[in-house]
């Protein structure tokens, strides 16, 4: 099972920057996958798209917010 950091490694360079613009300093919001997702799988690469464990694993491990929270 990959890291997010090791899927979005191989993400297309355009679709980082778009999805993440002005937010490269936070952890990374499923929101922003969604973004990433739907243009994979518009583009029909479903090859590169995560897992549903992946994701889950993401989302459980901390390595993905699933909203920004004021601390």
């Amino acid at each position: 099972m990959r890291t997010f950091q090791e899927w979005w490694d191989n993400m297309p360079e355009e679709l980082r920057q778009k999805s993440r613009r002005g937010d490269e300093m936070n952890k990374p919001l499923l929101n922003q996958i969604n973004y990433v997702l739907l243009h994979l799988h518009l583009s029909n690469k479903h090859d590169i798209k995560p897992s549903h464990s992946e994701l889950k694993d993401w989302i459980h491990s901390g390595q993905v917010d699933v909203m920004r929270t004021n601390k």
